[in-house]
């Protein structure tokens, strides 16, 4: 990463799965993401977390990620919040786990039952520990039947936490898009996330940031690598996470490469690194 380090002065790094695995940091990425800030670079942590950047921050905390390997947060919940303003009209139905109501917080959006919604706020599985997309059939389908747009504030499918995998809101926009519901999103790979993010890196350098300085890092192929490649910037893609490296790590750069055709791969590694 030190070469990349040179040549891209702003790197938007993706946090769960690179960053941690929402049990503990790592102190590998941590070291080179201080590392690229140490020779005068930018670095933004860019998450499809459903929550206000200060509820992620808090969480690096907790996790003992140390706050000078980044310069901010930015999070699909940040950028969420304008769709439920723009949508919702003031009330919202609310489908997710408790720890994401700050969703909520500053906003003139009214949580109300689902027959007097506007609009579904899904930032996720209520219980992601026990359940499974298939658990909420029969909700999808009265959203369906009532025509209510499903704002999802995380895009993630899936989530590696410690050995598991969990499934996130993006399993259950999926479900609904199939049934033939509206779905909303502007996390990762949607351009509004970039796009603020690249703001708040230029409000930092005191100018503007062009994409040809930018690099993105991230480990999932429909929302890492696929966002960086639709925003048009580079991307180095770590072969942990929700990517499967256990065929190696050439095996994956073609297999993802694939999947994301127009994507340009600069580097995989196993794991995020200052080399």
């Amino acid at each position: 990463m030190k070469i990349l380090s040179a040549d891209y002065p702003v790197w938007l790094c993706d946090i769960w799965g690179v960053v941690h695995n929402g049990i503990k940091g790592y102190e590998a990425a941590a070291h080179a993401l201080s590392q690229h800030r140490k020779q005068g670079g930018i670095v933004i942590l860019v998450t499809n977390a459903p929550r206000t950047f200060q509820d992620v921050i808090r969480q690096l905390n907790n996790l003992r990620i140390p706050p000078d390997c980044y310069d901010r947060v930015v999070t699909s919940g940040d950028v969420t919040q304008t769709l439920v303003t723009d949508h919702a009209r003031g009330k919202a139905y609310y489908l997710g786990p408790p720890r994401d109501l700050s969703m909520f917080a500053g906003q003139a959006v009214k949580r109300v039952p689902l027959t007097e919604a506007h609009a579904v706020l899904c930032t996720g599985l209520v219980n992601d520990d026990v359940e499974t997309p298939d658990d909420y059939a029969d909700l999808l389908s009265r959203m369906k039947e009532l025509n209510l747009p499903m704002i999802c504030a995380n895009p993630d499918k899936l989530v590696r936490k410690g050995n598991r995998l969990l499934y996130c809101a993006g399993s259950l926009a999926e479900k609904y898009a199939a049934m033939g519901g509206s779905v909303l999103m502007a996390g990762k790979p949607y351009e509004p996330i970039y796009t603020l993010a690249l703001q708040i890196a230029g409000s930092i350098a005191g100018r503007g940031i062009e994409k040809s300085q930018v690099l993105a890092i991230g480990d999932g192929p429909e929302t890492d690598i696929k966002g960086a490649a639709d925003f048009g910037i580079p991307v180095v893609l770590i072969a942990d996470g929700v990517t499967d490296a256990s065929d190696g790590l050439d095996a994956t750069l073609a297999r993802v490469g694939a999947t994301v055709p127009h994507a340009r791969i600069v580097k995989i590694l196993p794991h995020l690194v200052w080399e």
